[in-house]
């Protein structure tokens, strides 16, 4: 079955979300990396044991990808003064067999790198997000270490995940055949409202939400 592995947070312009998200959780955030083949950088904060945050942006300096970047990046409707929690990861031992077993579809599997890292990720090729962000990207880690395990313990735990869409059932039953279901609270939105993801982090400046 799936495990929790990072979250997704989207940003218009990485060091300006950087410096909100550093400023509303009181850490700092590591430098992350470039990811060539999607036109994307990023930075990270570790979240305990084989769990992190991702905060994720447009490289303005990298070649455009010639297809939809992954995470939906490509929207414009990312608010231009903070980061966005979008999405979730879910690590997967056998990313074929999960990916089948989902009721939404994943997308294409992709080999990708980046230094000594090797991994398996699933991209839509439209590079939307599953169940409007609620239902998790797979990825499976190639090599025997995991990003969280090389960050520093800046203090900072996820305390609770819960999502809010229009179709509840659907999500529940995507996370249910990967074995999630313990993992998101999933609750119906308002009518006319957008799916929407919420995290709760205790932070050394205390417990703190991102959305």
């Amino acid at each position: 079955m799936a495990e929790p592995d990072h979250l997704i947070l989207a940003a218009r312009d990485l060091d300006a979300g950087a410096a909100w998200l550093e400023s509303r959780l009181g850490v700092k955030l590591v430098q992350g990396g470039k990811h060539a083949r999607m036109g994307t950088h990023n930075r990270l904060l570790g979240l305990g044991d084989n769990f992190y945050l991702e905060l994720i942006a447009i490289d303005p300096d990298a070649v455009a990808p010639g297809r939809p970047r992954w995470f939906g990046l490509d929207r414009t409707d990312l608010p231009a003064d903070r980061p966005r929690l979008i999405h979730w990861v879910a690590r997967s031992g056998d990313i074929e067999a999960d990916a089948a077993h989902s009721a939404e579809p994943p997308g294409e599997i992709l080999p990708m790198e980046r230094g000594d890292y090797r991994w398996r990720i699933t991209v839509p090729a439209d590079g939307s997000l599953p169940g409007d962000g609620l239902v998790p990207t797979l990825i499976q880690w190639d090599v025997p270490f995991h990003p969280a395990g090389r960050l520093p313990d800046a203090g900072c735990r996820l305390m609770k995940l819960e999502g809010f869409h229009a179709q509840p059932a659907r999500v529940r039953n995507t996370l249910a055949a990967l074995g999630l279901s313990a993992r998101l609270d999933v609750h119906r939105c308002a009518a006319g409202e957008p799916a929407q993801l919420v995290a709760y982090l205790r932070t050394p400046a205390g417990l703190k939400e991102l959305d």
